[in-house]
């Protein structure tokens, strides 16, 4: 018994750390009393972090419509990319690659297709992948994805792995 209460004691002691860690860098209080940066500025330092390591980063700027692939402050890849439409806008912020499926069927209320290919999911059914039914790269189409040529999308498909940092940004 005393052995069980220790353990779930344990376990209870590293959740509220964990919590508090969280806590504390989500609302970390800045030397005038306000939160600590804004979401531009997350992404920024973000930015400026990732170009301090050799990690390989994929930045999508939406206002431009491009992807850069990098590693480290080296730009390996560049694309014109497709992006979400001003009534299904693709998110900002800071996040990284969880899925990799080769192909894979996408649904919406007002779409259905099958067989997208080089599909890199980064934030619940937001993604990177190909998109063969459009050329109007350049242009925000989409229903909030990233949607790159076929051709492009496989090539960050190969060079991306899960985990890597996918910055989001206007």
């Amino acid at each position: 018994m005393k052995n069980l209460l220790s353990l779930n004691w344990v376990r209870y002691s590293k959740t509220l750390l964990a919590s508090v860690a969280l806590s504390i860098s989500i609302f970390s209080i800045s030397s005038e009393g306000t939160l600590a940066q804004s979401k531009p500025q997350v992404i920024k330092q973000a930015i400026a972090n990732l170009q301090t390591t050799e990690k390989r980063w994929i930045q999508i700027n939406l206002s431009e419509q491009k992807l850069i692939a990098w590693e480290g402050k080296k730009p390996v890849f560049a694309v014109i990319v497709s992006t979400g439409k001003k009534s299904t806008p693709t998110r900002t912020g800071v996040f990284q690659i969880q899925t990799k499926l080769r192909k894979t069927r996408m649904r919406g209320r007002d779409y259905d297709v099958p067989n997208v290919p080089y599909t890199m999911f980064y934030q619940g059914n937001y993604a990177i992948h190909g998109a063969y039914w459009h050329r109007r790269f350049g242009t925000p189409v989409s229903h909030g994805c990233v949607n790159v040529a076929p051709n492009h999308a496989k090539w960050l498909f190969d060079w991306a792995s899960i985990g890597t940092p996918v910055v989001v940004h206007k």
